[in-house]
Formats: structure tokens, sequence, C-alpha cells
């Protein structure tokens, strides 16, 4: 049976508060395409693309894989910290050897916080409307 191009490419999904990233890794020289654009013109801050990168500095695979993310919803926060766990879910199906290391650096763990929903009767999701006595 004959390998194909699709079977080289692997797929991970990573969410972040309102952000959702769909990753997907292919045999290259280390590219990172985000909505079409280079991840350093994408993301505005340092952070962010530090974060993007992380994975990979974590692995030793900078060079090894070329990404290609789609990413929505969210801001720049939230979409970098889903491009990262998307990332580093396709890296644990690429080569399984790295979940020791991904694991120790806390990159396959979901960080599940989100925004709390307002409360009705009240200003915001705990702020209350200023009392007033008289």
């Amino acid at each position: 049976m004959k390998k194909t191009v699709a079977s080289q490419t692997h797929h991970g999904v990573g969410r972040r508060k309102a952000a959702v990233a769909r990753v997907w890794l292919k045999p290259g020289k280390g590219s990172i395409e985000v909505n079409g654009k280079n991840f350093a013109e994408y993301f505005n801050t340092d952070a962010a693309r530090s974060a993007v990168v992380f994975p990979f500095q974590v692995c030793g695979a900078e060079k090894l894989y070329d990404v290609m993310v789609a990413v929505v919803g969210g801001g720049e926060t939230g979409q970098s910290g889903a491009v990262k766990l998307g990332i580093a879910r396709a890296l644990l199906k690429a080569n399984e050897a790295f979940k020791g290391t991904l694991r120790q650096n806390d990159l396959l763990t979901v960080d599940a916080r989100v925004k709390e929903r307002k409360k009705y009767g009240q200003k915001g999701a705990r702020r209350r409307f200023q009392f007033v006595k008289r």
C-alpha cells in the first residue's frame, strides 16, 4: 500500500477562551502560517509569537514541520493560546516520543477558564448596581 501526502499531515485542535484553532503539520522547513499570513505578521505581541513557537522549542522540532493554522474567535491572547495547544496536539500525533516533554511543560493541559456570564439584575457577572439606602 502506498503512503499518500495526507497520511503525513497531522491535525490538532486547540481551544482557549472563545478562540478555536485548527492546526495542520506537515514535514517541511519550519514556516508557520496563520489564516493565510505569516505568524509574525498575524500576532502583534512578542508574548503571542513566543507562545506559538514554544511547543517546537521544547521538542527541538523548529525546522522539521510546516504549520498551517485556521483560527477563529476571541482576541490575540486566546488565539495564540489556542494555536499553542493545537500545535502541541498535532506534534503528539506526529511523534509519540514528544509526549513526556510536552506534558512536563504543560502544553497538553487545556486552560478551561472562560468569561463568566453576566447575571440578570446585576451590572456584570459579579458587579452589582450601587445600593441606595434612601
